[in-house]
């Protein structure tokens, strides 16, 4: 990475219901194979989304976080906020809304929305002890 390069990161906050269960499995048998996670239950999520990138020497930001933030209402808030992940989102019809599939997720609509190559980490926070990060691989060396 370039020494002048720097990480900024925006943290949000959301809600949502949710169940893990997959599609073509009996009732039983997503009790069997997700136990207490096959009924209904919600998370309080804490998302850090961190970009890399060189400041604009005029402005010297990486990107203007009020950017950032629409960003963030428009793919984040806007879909998933007091939503049932598997009720209100076609994104849930065939995958369980784990927190990796659900970091993964997210890291997909980010990178659609933001500068090529400027998203460089996520992390969602599921609760107090419980993370998921998504980090862009380093560039190989030449």
């Amino acid at each position: 990475m370039a020494d002048d390069q720097v990480r900024i990161t925006r943290a949000i906050d959301f809600s949502t219901s949710l169940r893990h269960a997959l599609p073509g499995l009996s009732e039983q048998e997503n009790r069997a194979r997700f136990g207490p996670l096959s009924r209904q239950h919600g998370h309080n999520y804490r998302l850090e989304v961190t970009l890399r990138g060189v400041p604009d020497p005029v402005t010297g930001m990486v990107m203007d976080l009020k950017e950032l933030a629409d960003v963030l209402d428009a793919e984040v808030m806007a879909r998933f906020d007091h939503r049932d992940l598997n009720r209100d989102t076609d994104l849930f019809e065939k995958r369980v809304p784990s927190p990796e599939n659900l970091a993964g997720v997210i890291w997909e609509l980010l990178e659609d929305a933001l500068p090529a190559g400027l998203l460089d980490r996520l992390r969602l926070h599921q609760d107090a002890a419980t993370y998921v990060d998504v980090i862009r691989e380093p560039e190989p060396a030449a």
